[in-house]
């Protein structure tokens, strides 16, 4: 979702004044911070970056500083105090004024602050689609974000998100469909939905209609040039039946999804008040699994949440080994400032709970390797997002449950769909072979 906003927030800058990215800051007229403030320590880094950022201002005075984002919405004014040299503050659903808050800067010497949350005026202001480049170098997009709705309504005990970005709100289907049939124009072969809570979309349909995020998969899907649908965050709670019997019915729909379950112990789940339990959570991945055998499941764990026991800890070990994961983001519990659960008691030691951290990483990543192997000697429709990080003569490709395989091929290939023989399994990554079809 930062990766979308961020986008967006160059391309209204560009069609509003005409501005340009550089990859060097000493040479920039503007520098925005984009924040999150979903662990302490990214919050943390903003302020960190900023000291950084201010002895730029001080050798330029004309240079224009903003923070947006999440750390933004939640501090507002609170960052003038701390950072007095920052000229703009604006929230993740404001980003679209952007112009208008650097000019009124300018016009009256006054930093600005606006987290205000107008809920989807943001999507109405903003310019054409921005796309994910995978290659600057070619000059190739075959991949893009679409963000479907904004905020979070569930409300869970550890989470910010609802204080930062709102309530939830689904843009209209027409609305995003204009914007996929834009970068489908451009290209776009494979398009990545997003918002907080993805799943929970319901959008006006027109004529009085509202349409679930089942519906909208399988409209996009029906799109001649997009070959492949992803979708990011999902909550278990909108994992519905109509949802879930897509996967059967609709090939485009990549045989990858990211569940968050946070636990495995129902009496941590409750305190989280995430609304479903641990064997609600089983039966939606079992079903899920009838409905497309062979899907990898990543998920989110939350390890050391105010009063986890071992035995709590031990029931969340339990369910990693019943689903088998092929990856997870794993975090130590940090307190979020205004959030029900920053006012729990922590009794457990920092070590015991880094402890338990390593071992269910560690549980996952045998879970990743083993996955990985499973798919040695196997062919891969894999699309070609750019040179390898690794080995700038060979290049990356991304597969279907998400993988990445380098392999030997030519620029012209970025971009577009190849098959792949997968021949070793490097760590976190893949090799193989170009399948030349005859």
């Amino acid at each position: 979702m930062n990766e979308y906003d961020s986008g967006k927030m160059a391309d209204v800058l560009h069609a509003c004044e005409g501005m340009v990215q550089t990859g060097k800051p000493e040479e920039a007229d503007v520098i925005l911070l984009n924040t999150c403030s979903i662990r302490e320590k990214a919050e943390e880094k903003v302020f960190s970056d900023l000291g950084r950022v201010r002895a730029l201002k001080l050798a330029n005075p004309d240079l224009l500083i903003g923070v947006g984002g999440c750390v933004a919405s939640q501090e507002g004014a609170a960052i003038l105090q701390r950072a007095p040299y920052v000229d703009v503050v604006f929230g993740p659903q404001t980003l679209h004024r952007l112009p208008q808050l650097l000019q009124a800067r300018r016009e009256t010497g006054r930093s600005q602050v606006d987290i205000s949350f107008p809920e989807i005026e943001k999507f109405d202001h903003l310019p054409t689609p921005a796309m994910v480049d995978v290659s600057e170098k070619y000059g190739k997009s075959s991949t893009a974000y679409v963000s479907i709705m904004e905020g979070c309504s569930k409300y869970c005990t550890f989470c910010v998100v609802p204080y930062t970005r709102g309530e939830e709100v689904s843009r209209p289907l027409a609305d995003v469909m204009s914007e996929i049939d834009q970068l489908v124009a451009t290209g776009v072969k494979e398009i990545t939905l997003l918002g907080q809570n993805v799943n929970a979309y319901l959008g006006d349909g027109g004529d009085g209609d509202t349409v679930d995020f089942a519906f909208l998969l399988q409209h996009i899907a029906a799109l001649d040039g997009i070959e492949r649908l992803r979708y990011t965050t999902s909550h278990p709670r909108e994992m519905t039946q109509r949802l879930i019997d897509t996967y059967e019915t609709t090939p485009k729909l990549v045989s990858h999804l990211h569940l968050p379950v946070q636990s495995g112990s129902d009496r941590i789940l409750a305190k989280m008040k995430r609304g479903h339990t641990v064997l609600e959570y089983k039966s939606i991945i079992r079903r899920i699994r009838a409905a497309r055998p062979g899907i990898c499941i990543t998920s989110d764990f939350i390890v050391g949440f105010p009063g986890e026991t071992e035995q709590d800890f031990e029931a969340t070990m339990k369910l990693i080994d019943e689903v088998g994961f092929d990856n997870s983001f794993s975090y130590l519990y940090s307190p979020r400032p205004g959030t029900p659960a920053a006012e729990l008691r922590d009794e457990v030691p920092l070590e015991v709970r880094a402890a338990r951290l390593k071992r269910l990483q560690d549980r996952i990543a045998e879970q990743e390797d083993g996955v990985a192997q499973a798919m040695l000697g196997t062919t891969q429709r894999a699309l070609v997002e750019g040179v390898s990080k690794k080995d700038n003569s060979e290049l990356a490709a991304r597969t279907e449950n998400n993988r990445i395989v380098n392999f030997s091929g030519v620029p012209g290939m970025i971009g577009c769909f190849v098959n792949v023989k997968i021949t070793q399994v490097v760590r976190h990554t893949l090799r193989g072979e170009l399948i030349i079809s005859h």
